[in-house]
C-alpha cells in the first residue's frame, strides 16, 4: 500500500469510513431496508472520500498495536450508530401518531408491512412513515443529514472518548419526545373520538333497544378519517419543524 497511500492515510480513511458507514446504515431515507446494502455502502465510501481531505488532519497517529487499532474503529462505529439511531428514533413519532389514530378509528386491525420497519404495522402508521420520508426528501431536509455527518467530527473528535451516559440520556429523551409528539399529532382525532364515544354512550343509555354499534362504527371511521385528512397538512408541518430542531443539535 505504500506505493499508493501511507499507513497513516489508510488508517485515517478507515476511521472515517467506520463512522460514516455506521451512520449511513441508520440514516432516514438512504438507510431504509428497501435500499440495497451495496448502495448504502457505496454512498458511505463516497462520503468518506469527500471528508478525507478535511478530517484526516485531526486523526491521531497510527496505534502501535492491533488492539488499540480495533478499539479506535469500534469507537467510531459506536459514534456513528449513536447519531444514526437518534435521528431514526424521531421517526417513531409518526408511527405512534398512526397507531393512536388507528385505535381511535377502530382501524387498528388492518395490518400492513411498513417499508421502513420491515414489520407488520397499521396502515396509517405505514402511510405516515412514508409521508415523513417524502417530506424529508422534498423539503431538502436531508441536506442537514450531510451537515450532521460533517459536524459530528467537531462534536465528537477522535481524541474525545464516547459519552455513553450522555448518549443514553439523549436517546431516552428523544423517545419520550417522539411519543409525546405522536400524541399531539393525533390530538384532533383523539378529541373527536372522545366526544363521539361519550355521545354514543348517552344514546345507548337513552335508547337501549337501538343498535348503536351498527351505526356508530361506520360513522367513527368516516368522520375520524375525514378529520385526519383535514389535519394532515398541519401534521406534516409540525413534524418537520420538530425534526429540524432535533437536527440543529448536530449541525
Amino acid at each position: 500500500m505504500e506505493s499508493f497511500a501511507t499507513a497513516q492515510q489508510v488508517y485515517a480513511g478507515g476511521l472515517i469510513f467506520s463512522r460514516v458507514g455506521a451512520l449511513v446504515m441508520l440514516l432516514p431515507g438512504i438507510g431504509e431496508t428497501v435500499v440495497p446494502a451495496r448502495i448504502r455502502l457505496s454512498f458511505a465510501f463516497l462520503m468518506a472520500l469527500l471528508l478525507f481531505p478535511v478530517v484526516s488532519r485531526t486523526v491521531p497517529a497510527l496505534p502501535a498495536s492491533a488492539g488499540l487499532l480495533g478499539a479506535a474503529v469500534i469507537k467510531e462505529v459506536l459514534i456513528g450508530l449513536m447519531i444514526g439511531a437518534i435521528l431514526r428514533m424521531f421517526l417513531s413519532s409518526l408511527a405512534a401518531a398512526g397507531e393512536i389514530v388507528s385505535l381511535q378509528t377502530t382501524l387498528s386491525f388492518a395490518q400492513t408491512a411498513a417499508p421502513g420497519q420491515a414489520q407488520p404495522t397499521t396502515s396509517l402508521s405505514a402511510f405516515l412513515a412514508m409521508l415523513g420520508l417524502v417530506l424529508v426528501m422534498t423539503t431538502d431536509l436531508h441536506h442537514m443529514f450531510l451537515s450532521a455527518i460533517v459536524h459530528s467530527y467537531s462534536l465528537f473528535p477522535f481524541s474525545r472518548p464516547v459519552q455513553v451516559a450522555d448518549a443514553g440520556q439523549l436517546a431516552v429523551q428523544t423517545v419520550g419526545r417522539s411519543f409525546a409528539l405522536g400524541l399531539q399529532l393525533a390530538a384532533p382525532v383523539v378529541v373527536f373520538s372522545l366526544i363521539f364515544n361519550i355521545a354514543t354512550g348517552l344514546i345507548g343509555r337513552v335508547m337501549p333497544q337501538f343498535q348503536i354499534f351498527f351505526v356508530a362504527t361506520p360513522l367513527i371511521v368516516l368522520l375520524g378519517l375525514s378529520i385526519f385528512a383535514l389535519s394532515l397538512g398541519l401534521l406534516g408541518m409540525v413534524w418537520l419543524d420538530r425534526y429540524r430542531e432535533l437536527l440543529s443539535f448536530f449541525v
